[in-house]
């Protein structure tokens, strides 16, 4: 064990889910070193995340898109390095792997630079990848063997996330004028996903509403974006009785909140479903492209539904064959699993 690490800086920058697999890496280390200091590089996306973890004592913010220009790469260059160098880490943790992530790990001042156990786009020169004992299981798991590999026990999977009451609050009186009384039971429907290969279609997520309205179990839109906008019309519009709409109607914080409340998660990979299995909530995953035992629900991967065929868990953002692999999971094959689940 590492008895001098104070200091720690995480490089984990982007999509949501992502972020939400990396928490129980600051968890782990302040689990073995209480007085330790973490802080972590992340982009505006998971900022207000990042906000809700007690485990983060410092977070610096990376705008990517301001340095896609010279005039934003000059404005923003020397005060993001400057902040970034106020201090010596006693260890980088290079979480993302990539290009961006090993720019920030150079700059930053370390002698120990650690990396995922599969760093991409030259990452590998700046962080060492460590190859642990999870290098080809979850992703949490992978995540984390870069603590144990810095001197963390690991004793406990902690997402430590704390919705503050004012969004709790928040929360509820959304909730409340778009239907949900206190105490009615209710199931959380992510209706998108970044990857349109991730969606389920939306006439299986009416299907599937209409079966809950019979269970007396109301469904819970949840999503952001004009996609999901539009996907949440489609499911509206196809449904007996229209479900709880909340789509672009929380934030991140009010979300956690409507998410943690509910009985059960569905929906594809992607952030949001992955926030309901870092609650501990019941989560249903649907999945195609990509690969169950890397990215199913974490604790829950008894809990995620594929169809059986030979391309399954390509990581091809659009299918070359031209098919819907989500598709292929009829609503019959999900109830079933729910059922299942008590």
């Amino acid at each position: 064990m590492n008895e001098g690490l104070q200091n720690v800086l995480i490089v984990k920058l982007s999509a949501l889910g992502d972020v939400i697999h990396a928490l129980p890496v600051s968890y782990a280390i302040k689990e073995t070193f209480p007085d330790a200091k973490v802080t972590w590089v992340v982009e505006p996306p998971s900022y207000d995340l990042l906000k809700m973890n007690p485990c983060v004592d410092k977070i610096i913010l990376f705008n990517k898109k301001s340095f896609r220009t010279l005039k934003g790469f000059m404005k923003e260059f020397f005060p993001f390095k400057h902040e970034l160098q106020e201090q010596t880490f006693d260890a980088v943790l290079d979480l993302q792997g990539l290009f961006k992530s090993a720019a920030i790990a150079f700059f930053a001042k370390s002698n120990i630079k650690l990396g995922i156990c599969n760093m991409r786009e030259l990452s590998d020169k700046i962080s060492k990848p460590v190859v642990g004992e999870n290098a080809e299981g979850h992703i949490v798991e992978r995540y984390l063997d870069t603590a144990r590999a810095v001197g963390c026990v690991v004793g406990e999977v902690k997402f430590p996330l704390q919705v503050p009451v004012t969004e709790s609050e928040k929360a509820r009186a959304i909730m409340e004028q778009a239907g949900i009384r206190g105490g009615n039971p209710y199931v959380t429907f992510v209706v998108g996903a970044n990857w349109p290969n991730k969606r389920w279609p939306t006439k299986n997520f009416a299907a599937l509403g209409d079966w809950f309205y019979e269970l007396a179990v109301v469904p819970v839109l949840v999503g952001a974006g004009d996609v999901d906008e539009q996907r949440a019309r489609e499911i509206e519009s196809l449904m007996e009785i229209p479900p709880i709409n909340l789509v672009n109607r929380t934030n991140i914080a009010q979300l956690t909140h409507v998410i943690r409340s509910s009985r059960l998660v569905i929906g594809g990979d992607t952030g949001p479903v992955h926030l309901g299995a870092a609650l501990g909530v019941r989560t249903v995953m649907l999945m195609g492209p990509t690969n169950v035992e890397r990215n199913g629900p974490f604790g829950q991967l008894e809990n995620a539904i594929e169809v059986e065929r030979a391309c399954k868990g390509c990581w091809k953002r659009a299918c070359p064959k031209d098919e819907d692999c989500l598709e292929k999971i009829p609503v019959s094959f999900v109830e079933e699993k729910i059922k299942s689940m008590g």
